[in-house]
């Protein structure tokens, strides 16, 4: 077949640039000008060119659209920039109380400019694009780490493919974040597709979309009425970006989607207005949203505030307040958590409740249960804390059944029938059998989870008939697991059993973070996982270290570090690790991924008004290994101090806190 001659190649360029065109007017301004018709003819004349001349095929094709061949599974992509969560408020005081952290660390005396947002209800997923080409597309996973879905997300008409040669130009590499949502008319229609075909419909319009991203088919996710918002880049730092509002203006431009009840405004009071303006026209808009997002709109400051384990001292969800559904109460089960917390579960008739339907909802424990009140039939208001999770907050007494029986908290565990205990000061009855079949099996789910060993394949009901059939009696136990010992179970495959035995090899090389947060320590998670992995930078370090060099640790504390000394001190927790490395797990030495040099291990804080901007001395300190924290505490090394430092230098000086200034902290580097 000859090559296309340059009339044919002309075509093929502007026939890209014109469907790319209407792709936009009909999916991000809403304001198509053709006919189904005429488009369709444009698409198949472009495919037809690309049949003929396959050498033409650009990536910047709107077929690329279509769906590729499906994928087999889906890699792990690691974030450049981590996509951090973000910390929530439910009421304008707490608004109130988030607004004057931020006012103190940037010891700003007037109101400062926010950007407000709607909390859309989707999946976060992040675009890189290289020399303006879409080249890369993921989750947000675990914030650090997401997974690849560039082709399913290739299939989105209205993700722009490419961008303009001027932004390619300026910013070689642009990293857009944004939501992917289906609106809930398209919801409605696709659902009525799905029965007509006999298929089930999807539960609500978030699952459905986060489902629809991740088919490995990316001809099914073609098939979907998915939408990306964008809301934002990774980078802070990039020439002519110094603002969130100078961004998502940059990101219209190039075509992308963004909410059109995003707006810039000043101070607690502004932020309330439009917040209030939002509940009120919550149920009038096409899309689910659980909120507000709320961010410092100046970048510069958003640098000096910086972050707390995963979310930024810098922006805030403002959630609504949580709507109530009525249902029946048919009955209350206790659960066995893995660090032995038996708590009472409501099982309700199903309801609907934002968005979700509800069959099961906490009580939390015993006092809850006794200001309740709650018996078995009994009506009661169910509503969903955060938007998340299902709690009963009231029960409706006039609706009460006659002759009905009062729920009592059993005196024993309900797995192994140990007495329960109740410990002083706390709310919780604990089951103290280590053995207990209910714990053992949520030690062995959460060892082996995502964000501990990563095993891929163990799920709830495996890890319970593992441990039922004696296979398993720690999680080290996964470890010694054979192919013919897998094989006596019931529905295990050979397939699934080497897969199975392929996920434990690769998590022999587990990273120290993942490893400490698997061990399943009272207060340890993932978070204070890393800190301790960055502080110690070994296992065996970690495993010695005394209670005093622990309460040290910035983000730990006396509690937490109570709770790993009791850890390493308990002979079934010791003979577990040391079964853990006959098993072949590696326990790797960590390199923190931040900066080391002369400041490394010492936190400081900046106060007053220095030579140059604060986000300077920021990036000069964490490049030396130091971290810059907005508040004096015992925990601070130095307070950098400039003019005018405020009540920061009266703190310092009362904790006795070494106070330097430019001059000094110059020497120091």
């Amino acid at each position: 077949m000859p090559d296309a001659d340059g009339k044919t190649t002309a075509e093929y360029r502007k026939l890209i640039d014109e469907i790319n065109y209407h792709n936009r007017l009909y999916y991000v301004a809403d304001k198509p000008v053709l006919s189904d018709a005429e488009f369709d003819r444009m698409f198949d004349r472009l495919l037809e060119i690309e049949r003929q001349h396959p050498e033409l095929a650009a990536p910047d094709s709107p077929s690329q659209r279509v769906g590729a061949e499906p994928s087999k599974k889906f890699e792990p992509v690691r974030h450049r920039v981590p996509m951090l969560s973000l910390q929530k408020v439910t009421s304008k005081k707490e608004f109130a109380d988030f607004n004057r952290r931020v006012l103190e660390t940037l010891d700003s005396p007037d109101d400062i400019d926010y950007v407000t947002e709607p909390k859309l209800d989707g999946l976060a997923v992040e675009l890189v694009y290289e020399k303006g080409l879409f080249v890369l597309g993921s989750t947000r996973g675990d914030g650090t780490t997401g997974e690849n879905i560039t082709l399913n997300l290739k299939t989105i008409r209205n993700i722009p493919l490419r961008l303009s040669d001027q932004t390619a130009s300026q910013y070689p590499l642009l990293e857009v974040r944004g939501e992917v949502i289906i609106r809930f008319s398209a919801f409605e229609k696709l659902n009525r597709e799905l029965e007509s075909k006999g298929s089930a419909p999807l539960a609500n319009p978030r699952n459905g979309a986060a489902g629809s991203l991740r088919q490995l088919d990316p001809k099914v996710t073609a098939s979907r009425p998915l939408l990306f918002y964008a809301y934002g880049i990774s980078e802070t730092t990039l020439p002519a970006l110094a603002t969130q509002k100078a961004v998502l203006e940059l990101l219209q431009a190039e075509g992308f989607l963004v909410n059109d009840r995003i707006c810039v405004t000043k101070g607690i009071n502004g932020v309330a207005k439009e917040f209030q303006k939002l509940e009120k026209v919550r149920e009038q808009l096409d899309y689910q949203i659980d909120g507000m997002v709320v961010k410092v709109n100046n970048f510069a400051a958003q640098e000096i505030l910086g972050q707390v384990s995963r979310a930024p001292r810098w922006a805030v969800a403002w959630k609504f307040a949580a709507e109530p559904a009525k249902t029946i109460l048919e009955d209350v089960v206790f659960s066995v958590g893995r660090t032995g917390i038996v708590t009472p579960v409501a099982r309700l008739k199903p309801v609907h409740v934002s968005g979700v339907t509800v069959t099961s909802a906490t009580l939390h424990n015993e006092d809850e249960l006794n200001r309740l009140g709650i018996r078995h039939g009994d009506t009661v208001v169910v509503r969903r804390a955060g938007d998340v999770i299902p709690e009963v907050v009231e029960v409706i007494l006039s609706k009460r059944p006659r002759g009905s029986r009062r729920i009592r908290y059993p005196a024993r565990c309900p797995s192994c029938h140990t007495a329960l205990v109740r410990p002083k000061g706390e709310a919780a009855h604990r089951c103290l059998n280590l053995a207990c079949p209910a714990q053992v099996e949520g030690r062995l789910f959460h060892f082996a989870s995502k964000r501990g060993f990563d095993v891929e394949g163990l799920g709830n009901k495996l890890a319970r008939q593992l441990i039922t059939e004696k296979m398993v009696a720690d999680p080290a136990d996964l470890f010694f697991l054979t192919r013919d010992k897998l094989l006596q179970l019931d529905l295990m495959a050979e397939k699934k059993a080497q897969n199975l035995l392929d996920s434990i090899d690769r998590s022999r090389h587990a990273e120290l973070p993942r490893v400490i947060n698997a061990l399943g320590i009272i207060g340890v998670g993932e978070a204070a996982a890393l800190l301790l992995a960055e502080h110690f930078g070994s296992f065996e370090n970690f495993r010695e270290a005394g209670l005093s060099e622990l309460e040290e640790i910035p983000g730990i504390g006396p509690v937490i570090a109570e709770n790993i000394v009791n850890f390493f001190a308990n002979e079934g927790n010791r003979k577990m690790i040391a079964k853990l490395r006959q098993g072949g797990v590696l326990f790797p030495e960590f390199t923190s991924t931040r900066s080391t040099g002369r400041l490394t291990g010492k936190t400081l804080v900046i106060s007053g008004t220095l030579s140059k901007p604060r986000h300077h001395f920021k990036n000069l300190i964490e490049k030396a290994g130091g971290k810059v924290s907005g508040s004096v505490s015992r925990a601070t090394d130095f307070l950098l101090c400039g003019v005018d430092p405020g009540s920061k230098l009266d703190k310092a000086k009362k904790l006795g806190v070494e106070v330097i200034d430019e001059e000094l902290f110059a020497r120091m580097l």
